[in-house]
């Protein structure tokens, strides 16, 4: 017996793979039925409805060009296209800021809590630029299951149980992913410094 939820999540991922084919139809199926709750996602991190609705646009593209890359089997449809739309919205946040346009208020407040003093030092903020690259040059190196529980474990900030959980695969084989993935990314990055 399946529950409405499996059905849905059937259905997304159907449509994924349609939009995997280049079938635009399916691609505005999928709006149709998601875009409400990922405006709300998107709307929570930028707290701006013009910038929300930007997120939204720039995530169905990704969604559009990336639809070939979802594997069920790693994560339901909801979650890997809700971490896109994050993604998404983090990236215009880092954008404005890096414009230097005041944003909200609140991402005032936790960026000078982040700094260590009124000026940073020109020297530290290149060596984490350059950290920052050879990172995400370290995590493009990983093999799809083991960079998408580290995303999903890191950046959803997700227990290896909920990882278990939401991702229908036994905790060891987590734990096997993260603990490989990890080993992965301090040997590459080990090869940076």
């Amino acid at each position: 017996m399946t529950s409405p939820n499996d059905s849905s999540q059937s259905l997304l991922t159907a449509l994924l793979a349609r939009v995997a084919q280049g079938d635009e139809l399916a691609l505005k199926q999928l709006y149709d039925l998601t875009s409400a709750r990922f405006y709300g996602l998107a709307l929570r991190i930028v707290r701006v409805g013009e910038l929300a609705e930007d997120v939204l646009q720039e995530s169905y593209l990704s969604i559009w060009r990336s639809a070939a890359d979802f594997r069920a089997s790693l994560s339901p449809p909801l979650a890997w296209m809700g971490l896109i739309v994050r993604s998404r919205a983090l990236d215009l946040l880092r954008r404005r800021n890096a414009e230097r346009t005041p944003l909200t208020d609140p991402l005032d407040e936790v960026i000078e809590d982040t700094l260590e003093g009124d000026s940073p030092d020109p020297l530290h903020s290149a060596d984490a630029s350059q950290q920052a690259r050879a990172l995400q040059q370290c995590l493009n190196q990983l093999k799809g299951p083991q960079r998408e529980v580290l995303s999903l474990a890191y950046l959803r900030e997700l227990s290896h149980s909920e990882l278990a959980e939401q991702l229908k695969l036994p905790l060891g084989t987590i734990k096997s992913w993260i603990r490989r993935g990890l080993e992965q990314l301090r040997m590459c990055m080990g090869a940076w410094q």
